[in-house]
């Protein structure tokens, strides 16, 4: 994990498996938007949640913005901000 991901209190939340080259382009895309932005986001892997595993095994990466899917395999910068700063 990056060291600016912060608890899972945030808004934005980034769901992986280690291993996974999207997963690491999507980290650096939600990384840019929310310091863009000053706002902090968590990461969670699979490995450690089986019932995350179930729900989201085939779309990893997925960002999940105020705990609804927003994006899933590739993240856009602008969609994500767009998104983050509605009300």
């Amino acid at each position: 994990m990056e060291g600016d991901v912060v608890p899972a209190a945030s808004r934005v939340e980034l769901i992986t498996r280690a291993g996974c080259h999207l997963c690491d382009d999507a980290r650096a895309v939600v990384s840019a938007v929310c310091a863009e932005l000053s706002m902090g986001w968590s990461e969670r892997d699979l490995a450690g949640d089986p019932g995350l595993a179930d729900q989201y095994s085939d779309l990893i990466p997925v960002v999940l913005v105020d705990g609804i899917e927003h994006a899933a395999w590739r993240v856009d910068a602008v969609a994500l901000t767009r998104a983050l700063r509605k009300p």
